[in-house]
Order: structure tokens, then sequence, then C-alpha cells
């Protein structure tokens, strides 16, 4: 196996664990993993379109108005028009969903702690680095 499908496999790898992981602990929450998607993409970047925050999570804006309407529902998000475009709306947390981002970014904090902690300081900053260079690149 040469270097680059050994990096590949080990990309996998831990995009399986990652992801076993968001399961488990967005299950018995009352969430789909994507609709939890869309909270942490609102708790990280604040209001934004229907369009933007579709493209974020990487659905159609037909099922993003379906996922909105549920976490809507459930008192987790509005939807109000947009001053400066009154052809969008945005969508921003209400304070039930910002309590529900929180705790959830608090278990991300945790899980980057625990998964790092054996890295050194520049171990650490090289794999900030990487992982910035490969978010850009998608």
């Amino acid at each position: 196996m040469n270097a680059s499908e050994e990096l590949s496999h080990l990309i996998v790898e831990f995009y399986e664990k990652l992801s076993s992981w968001e399961h488990g602990v967005v299950k018995g929450k009352g969430l789909t993993l994507p609709q939890m998607h869309a909270l942490e993409l609102l708790g990280v970047h604040g209001p934004l379109r229907m369009k933007e925050l579709a493209e974020k999570t990487g659905v159609t804006t037909g099922t993003l108005t379906a996922m909105a309407d549920r976490l809507e529902a459930k008192g987790l998000i509005r939807r109000a028009p947009n001053k400066e475009d009154r052809r969008s709306f945005l969508v921003e947390l209400t304070d039930r969903g910002r309590e529900r981002f929180l705790e959830h970014d608090k278990l991300h904090d945790q899980l980057t702690r625990e998964i790092t902690a054996a890295l050194s300081a520049e171990e650490a900053a090289a794999l900030a680095s990487a992982l910035l260079r490969m978010n850009r690149a998608f």
C-alpha cells in the first residue's frame, strides 16, 4: 500500500469513527444528525439565508425547508424575512436552539481534547493547519 492509499484509509477510518460518535451523541436527543448539523452551522455562523444553510448542509432547499419546519416546530430555530432581501428568509437559533448547540459543542470540545491529548503543541498546530487546508479544498 502506498502512502496515498494509507492516508485515504486513515481518513475514511477517522470519518467512520467520528460519524459513529456523532450518531451516538445525537441518539435519544430527539434530533436527526442532519438537524443537529444545521443547528451547529447556525450556532457557529449566526443567522443564514435558507439557501446558504442548504449549501452548507449539502441538501436541497426543498429538503432544508422540511428540516426547518421540524426544527421550528421543536422551538429550536425561527425563520424571519431578510430585511436586506425581501425574497429570502433568514434562519436563526432560538434561545432553546442555542442551548442545544452549546450542549453539543461542549461534547465536540471534550472529544477534541480526548483525541488530541497525546499530541504535542507542534503536532496539534500541524493537525489544525492540515484540517484547515483540507476544509478549504471542499
